[in-house]
């Protein structure tokens, strides 16, 4: 019997204040959902992320409510971005065996401590990353894909 474990993928993160992008070599764009943390104030309990957040809104007690841990493309609640990356690297890449690699796009305007955080949240997320800035979010995706670059 031949067990495959599954190999490293090779994704690219695009996290937008409003929308989070996932790009899994060799599928495209897999993942479209916002840039949304539904927690409970009460516990200050992530209860769910995404598309599942953004779809509890107006649906629930007062005490649960949703938020957006990135402002201008900048983290501004540490641990709630952590989770949200940490569940799209999980929903992007089920229970692969090893750790993907991963470019992270962000705003080219964020400082270096910006920056460090964003690394750091996909790193105890799980991945072995890269950074890359948001003007060069085609040639991470063609990078990706090993595609050569085409005229747009």
């Amino acid at each position: 019997m031949h067990w495959h474990f599954g190999m490293r993928k090779d994704i690219g993160i695009d996290l937008g204040t409003a929308t989070v992008l996932v790009y899994v070599q060799g599928k495209g764009i897999v993942l479209k959902e916002p840039s949304v943390v539904a927690i409970d104030r009460n516990t200050d309990k992530i209860l769910k992320v995404g598309r599942e957040a953004q779809m509890m809104l107006g649906r629930t007690p007062g005490n649960i409510t949703a938020i957006r841990p990135l402002r201008d493309g900048v983290i501004s609640q540490y641990e709630y971005t952590l989770r949200m990356i940490q569940y799209f690297i999980k929903k992007a890449c089920g229970n692969a065996f090893f750790a993907p690699r991963v470019i992270i796009c962000v705003p080219s305007g964020i400082t270096e401590v910006e920056e460090r955080a964003v690394v750091d949240a996909a790193t105890q997320a799980g991945a072995k990353n890269t950074l890359s800035k948001s003007p060069l979010l085609p040639l991470s995706a063609r990078a990706l894909t090993s595609q050569p670059p085409t005229d747009t």
